[in-house]
């Protein structure tokens, strides 16, 4: 059985922890603590001088399934804009969505199901690091681990996506000629010309790719005081449907921007990930959908509308499902929340799939087709 006050404490705990990208040590060291208090062995995983992932693993079986939690953040909007507040169900801090309260639920699913057997489940648990940057934990675990399938516990408002959207970044740059303030009307203008770039980018993904969704983000020009800046560099973030392709759209995104002729502009495409539809259907889909039906839940499968580790796994053959407590809408925001009682469902969903694992699953037994 969940102990919700433990639950609690623990995600309120995580949340006042400052943990961006890079930066996540004490978060980390926190969870450490925490899991040696509740008796779950575990393994360091380095990515890098002084980062770590946490492994959980069973010693006496190879586990087909790993839960997938990344213990970072986005950097806050303000420095001291990061810690708890509590409201009735609602507890607010950044992290609190994304993605802390899956990772409080995993980690209180795996101490739970110990308390209640008295052993691991046929499940491992990867805490893992640097999700809101490079990705290096996720790619720092695949690199020495080999799973089926996986939960991913992004916030999904609980309901699980076997669905993701790809992923596209772009860089972008204009450059002109630094002049006198007064003289930019004679020249070419860096920040002008991305101007019209972006609004004809803009006007044409509107018309031609309504169902991708896409951010100019990070729009910045040369510091050079009263003159004409040289340069002007923007990144754009495009999702797009799990079966988009990709190759297409960079292709016409190219001749696009090819069309702003005495433009000086350079163009890289720094992040292609695709999406994945994985069939609902089969062994351990079965599992998670039994899952909801012990536990009324209602069964409503969709994609995953953004980027995250579960693109990291499957490039590498593992399977994930995106399932965790938490609006999407609500991540990234100045005041990002998440309901306690998803955080407490969530957990409870966790377990009962941990308890379903342990009942039907052995080594060498397929969970897959």
């Amino acid at each position: 059985m969940i102990n919700s006050a433990r639950l609690r404490q623990l995600l309120l705990d995580m949340i006042d922890i400052y943990s961006p990208s890079g930066k996540e040590e004490e978060v980390v060291s926190y969870l450490e603590a925490h899991l040696t208090r509740m008796g779950l062995p575990f393994v360091r995983q380095e990515v890098e001088e002084g980062r770590f992932n946490l492994i959980v693993m069973p010693d006496d079986a190879e586990p087909e399934v790993v839960f997938v939690g990344h213990v970072d953040t986005v950097v806050p909007a303000h420095i001291d804009a990061y810690r708890p507040e509590e409201d009735g169900d609602t507890i607010y801090g950044l992290g609190s969505a994304d993605m802390k309260g899956g990772v409080a639920a995993m980690v209180e699913a795996f101490a739970a199901y110990l308390q209640q057997h008295g052993t691991l489940p046929h499940a491992a648990l990867a805490l893992v690091v640097g999700e809101e940057a490079a990705q290096d934990g996720a790619a720092r675990l695949v690199d020495e681990y080999s799973f089926d399938w996986a939960i991913v516990g992004e916030p999904t408002h609980l309901d699980p996506c076997f669905s993701h959207y790809g992923y596209l970044e772009m860089e972008l740059a204009t450059t002109g000629r630094r002049v006198h303030a007064s003289m930019a009307g004679m020249q070419t203008h860096a920040v002008k010309d991305m101007l019209q770039v972006l609004l004809g980018f803009g006007n044409f993904m509107d018309a031609r790719y309504p169902e991708i969704v896409y951010n100019i983000r990070d729009l910045n020009s040369t510091r050079c005081g009263f003159a004409a800046p040289e340069r002007c560099e923007t990144a754009i973030d495009m999702h797009f449907p799990p079966r988009f392709p990709a190759g297409e759209l960079m292709a016409e995104i190219e001749e696009q921007l090819a069309r702003h002729e005495g433009v000086e502009m350079e163009l890289s495409f720094i992040t292609v990930r695709p999406g994945y539809d994985i069939p609902v259907k089969g062994s351990f889909p079965g599992i998670l959908q039994s899952v909801y039906e012990q536990l009324a839940l209602p069964w409503n499968p969709k994609a995953f509308v953004s980027d995250s580790d579960a693109a990291i796994l499957w490039r590498e053959g593992i399977r994930p499902v995106v399932l965790g407590p938490g609006r999407l809408e609500e991540a990234h925001t100045q005041d990002e929340s998440v309901s306690f009682n998803s955080v407490a469902q969530a957990a409870a969903i966790y377990l009962c799939m941990l308890g379903e694992l342990g009942a039907t699953q052995g080594p060498g037994k397929d969970q897959g087709t």
